[in-house]
């Protein structure tokens, strides 16, 4: 099992050491000790994940302190954006960090993201698979047509030439079947999580999405972020993620909450009482089944579930509003998880 770090920051959360200062020590801890990778994600005008507004930028950041671990886009959302300006990006990227890149890319959801490109929203789904194809083709070098500011047909070619011949690509996926199979068909890797569905379930579309790949004979890959802090004791643990977690959680219900209908009349004390009982027990389920935390013993135990189910990397989401030294003391907890499994 592949370990790597993932950061997903509630922008609400004030840190005394600056916004990105567990980025770049997380990521040199991560160097240092032999963690696969580390993932940022595209977020845009909010907090729930604000702080990570372009992949590329903050992958530069880690390219700048880092010399071994691959920097990876967890996602970008690729209807946002122009193909050719997303090969671009990340080949400088790829030439700052001497060839260690690969993005995951996703069709968005949250319609006040689609502000950069309005058009795209009703055909996220289909311009995902293009962009795959189209960032692909610019990057090994073919040629791209496009139409110049007099209206004139031209062929660029993708400056500067990556390092890398080829872009590790992944597809991301809230755990849609559809999209696990279509990662399969383009020949990418897969990146996905435990918010709505369980390690067994899970199992079944990891299933689907390696024949679909065998099928297109490409390399699978697969990969499930998971909030991680690990400890001395499991009773520790849970006293010390319980009200972050649950704080992380509302500020990403109340992201969702912007894009459907709710009922003004509703009382806000029995509204707030409400979302106290949800969190509550959204909090005990992640806990108990999707998330890493506890002991060494305790992820060793959910390592062993997720090996099983077809998992090859586990993105361990560290910044979900604890401080920051106790956010690194968990990190070498987490090293000795990862060479338990190495070993």
């Amino acid at each position: 099992m592949k370990f790597s770090i993932f950061y997903f920051a509630d922008g609400t959360e004030a840190r005394d050491e600056g916004l990105y200062r567990l980025l770049i020590d997380g990521a040199r801890f991560a160097d240092e000790h032999g963690f696969e990778a580390v993932w940022t994600p595209e977020r845009h005008f909010h907090a729930f994940g604000g702080p990570y507004a372009n992949p590329s930028v903050t992958g530069a950041a880690i390219a700048a302190v880092t010399t071994r671990v691959q920097i990876r886009a967890g996602s970008v959302v690729a209807p946002l954006h122009h193909p050719l300006r997303i090969a671009e990006e990340w080949s400088m990227v790829d030439n700052l960090s001497g060839g260690r890149v690969g993005v995951a890319f996703a069709p968005g959801w949250n319609p006040v993201d689609f502000a950069f490109s309005p058009q795209a929203y009703d055909s996220r789904a289909r311009v995902v698979a293009e962009t795959v194809e189209q960032v692909r083709s610019f990057w090994a070098g073919e040629p791209a047509v496009v139409v110049d500011g007099k209206g004139q047909n031209r062929q660029v070619l993708l400056h500067p030439r990556p390092v890398q011949k080829e872009l590790p690509i992944w597809l991301t996926s809230g755990g849609s079947r559809q999209t696990f199979e279509s990662a399969g068909r383009l020949g990418t890797g897969l990146l996905t999580h435990l918010f709505d569905q369980d390690i067994d379930e899970l199992a079944e579309k990891i299933a689907v999405y390696r024949r679909a790949a065998e099928a297109s004979s490409a390399e699978p890959n697969v990969v499930v972020m998971l909030h991680t802090l690990l400890g001395a004791s499991r009773a520790e643990v849970r006293s010390l993620v319980r009200a972050p977690m649950k704080e992380y959680l509302r500020s990403s219900l109340d992201l969702m909450s912007r894009t459907s209908v709710v009922d003004d009349d509703l009382d806000p004390a029995l509204l707030e009482e409400l979302m106290d009982e949800v969190l509550e027990r959204a909090f005990e389920r992640y806990f108990a089944h999707g998330a890493l935390f506890g002991t060494v013993r305790d992820g060793r135990q959910r390592i062993e579930e997720l090996r099983a189910a077809g998992v090859d990397e586990v993105a361990c989401l560290i910044d979900f509003g604890l401080p920051d030294s106790t956010v690194l003391q968990g990190l070498r907890h987490l090293r000795d998880l990862k060479q338990s499994c190495d070993d």
